[in-house]
């Protein structure tokens, strides 16, 4: 059985319930999607007929039971076929406004409704199961806000999602993985451990303030970056954050990326706070001579830009108006072409292993539909992208139509602990905008050339990249990597000039260690350090302070005995180094 189609089927169901309940809820859209289904609805007139709120947390098991019944009756999904004219007077006849409206919408002239019990029908193009008895595992999750075709300005309806499995043993497994999800999102535990919030109300949504602890993680990520694109031939640049708009009407993305754009003006002159980071770095390129033997040149910044997200869309650091791209452009000649991809691809890799990432799944992205540049352009760039992916021997998909407006691009995204996909690193190639901005070097036979552009970021948003992070690792980050490493405390106030002593030695050692010496009792400030996720605690007693030694506590394991001081740097160390 086709998960989709059961998913779907069971959307339908939940339709079918809600109707059955509340008469004068008008129904929106209710598609399948990756984990599950939801279905869109106006509440207002049931309201005004006397529910008295919207749906709430209550609803939905009223619902589950619901769709119980109808599932119980077996009842078929029977299928029938309306011209667009008589599909509309049905639905303007059963007050379904929004279905009046997609009608409007759907190309040719023939449109399917599909109808089961004796009164629910609805506008769709299926397919179906046979009948509702099909559907034997299913559970309603939760409740959001949805605007109507996601337009800010259209009407706010109620959105319910769910999900369906084949058996109950796979809906129990899913429960169980969704649970743990809960535990590790990171809106949750960035907050808690004092590394990020997101002050909506005081200063706007999608806007990220890192804390002191989030602060140091996201420098040690930046300190590794920094290093390490300096280590594969990689410049370092910075551009502003504003440029003019005719800078981005030149590249394109006026045209094709506005509605994402802020715009404002100085002196009567038109300005970006930048989207992307690529135009700037055209200028610095375009800012003199090159020779073919300069290059690749690869130019690198963590640049920082700024997008119109939808209120609907934004979710925690994973979708946010302000973020930090680790961002390359690299320029290079046609025979470098496979190399470079090849370089970037590896990159990739490497970084996802280096931070506890070992698998990902990767596709190759097409033209859209918007598109500059020559078709000659695109299939070379395709082309090149997809035998740089075979030359590595890795298998990918290909999602159609989904590259940038300017060049098709590989997308390669981690799994985490939980085996979801996060999108994190692209590579794109592009013709358009070197042709756009007229970027050459000088050949062997002094002629001007066009090179070609890479677009690339390896851990892609630096916010989302925590966000992962964070969830992969249930904010328990690894040694090398947690902002405190190591936490001392004394027994009691007698032993602070002890863990003082331990401290300097700890910090001399460049490990980033604290002393709790609050009055509280021993067992709660070893408790506030585990909550914490600190990976070492140091307790010191007199016996410690008398053999110069530490006890030792590691975050999971526990009690790991007593240890020189030293001995205790060095094992550390080690493993700071190696970045276990």
């Amino acid at each position: 059985m086709d998960l989709s189609t059961l998913r779907h089927s069971c959307s339908h169901v939940m339709a079918q319930a809600v109707k059955e309940l509340w008469p004068e809820v008008k129904l929106g859209i209710g598609p399948s999607i990756e984990d599950g289904f939801y279905y869109d609805f106006d509440t207002s007139a049931a309201l005004s007929a006397g529910k008295k709120e919207p749906f709430t947390d209550a609803d939905l098991a009223v619902i589950e039971k619901k769709m119980q019944e109808i599932i119980k009756n077996n009842e078929p999904f029977i299928k029938e076929e309306l011209s667009k004219e008589a599909a509309a007077i049905l639905f303007k006849k059963l007050n379904e406004d929004y279905k009046v409206e997609l009608i409007d919408e759907i190309p040719g002239e023939v449109v399917s409704i599909y109808k089961t019990g004796a009164n629910f029908t609805d506008l769709c193009r299926g397919p179906h199961v046979e009948s509702t008895g099909k559907i034997r595992a299913f559970k309603l999750l939760s409740l959001a806000g949805a605007y109507w075709h996601g337009i800010e300005t259209n009407p706010m309806l109620q959105r319910i999602y769910g999900t369906c499995f084949e058996s109950k043993k796979e809906l129990d497994e899913y429960l169980k993985d969704l649970e743990q999800r809960k535990l590790r999102d990171h809106r949750k535990i960035g907050p808690q451990l004092e590394l990020f919030d997101i002050y909506q109300e005081e200063a706007g949504p999608g806007l990220v303030f890192y804390h002191p602890k989030g602060a140091l993680l996201r420098t040690l990520i930046e300190d590794y970056e920094k290093k390490e694109h300096l280590n594969r031939g990689y410049q370092i640049v910075l551009t502003p954050h504003i440029m003019q708009a005719e800078l981005w009407k030149k590249s394109g993305h006026y045209d094709y990326y506005k509605e994402n754009m802020y715009t404002f003006k100085i002196e009567d002159r038109e300005f970006v706070l930048k989207p992307m980071n690529c135009p700037g770095h055209i200028l610095i390129y375009k800012s003199k001579g090159r020779s073919y033997k300069e290059l690749p040149i690869r130019l690198f910044e963590l640049g920082t830009v700024y997008r119109h997200e939808k209120a609907g869309v934004m979710h925690g650091l994973l979708r946010v108006r302000g973020f930090t791209q680790d961002d390359a452009h690299i320029f290079c000649l046609p025979s470098q072409l496979k190399s470079e991809i090849k370089g970037v691809v590896n990159f990739v890799f490497e970084t996802m292993k280096v931070f506890g990432f070992s698998s990902a799944a990767i596709a190759l992205s097409t033209r859209p539909e918007k598109y500059i540049g020559s078709d000659e352009d695109w299939q070379q760039a395709t082309r090149g992208l997809g035998e740089s992916l075979k030359d590595l021997g890795l298998s990918y998909e290909v999602n159609a139509g989904e590259g940038a407006f300017y060049g098709p691009k590989i997308d390669i995204k981690l799994k985490d602990a939980l085996k979801r996909t996060w999108q994190c690193a692209t590579v794109q190639c592009d013709f358009a905008l070197p042709k756009r901005f007229g970027i050459t070097y000088v050949d062997a036979e002094g002629k001007e050339q066009q090179p070609i552009m890479l677009h690339r970021v390896v851990l892609g948003s630096l916010e989302r990249f925590i966000a992962c992070l964070v969830e992969h690792y249930a904010g328990a980050m690894p040694l090398w990597l947690s902002p405190t490493q190591v936490s001392v405390i004394p027994i009691n106030d007698n032993l602070l000039g002890y863990a003082s002593k331990v401290k300097q030695a700890l910090d001399d050692a460049g490990i980033r260690v604290q002393i709790d010496s609050r009055s509280e009792t021993l067992q709660k400030r070893i408790r506030q350090a585990e909550l914490s996720k600190v990976p070492y605690i140091l307790v010191v007693g007199e016996r410690e302070a008398a053999g110069n030694t530490v006890a030792v506590r590691k975050r999971q394991s526990g009690d790991q005995g007593s240890t020189s001081i030293n001995d205790f740097i060095d094992r550390i160390k080690s493993q700071i180094e190696n970045r276990e």
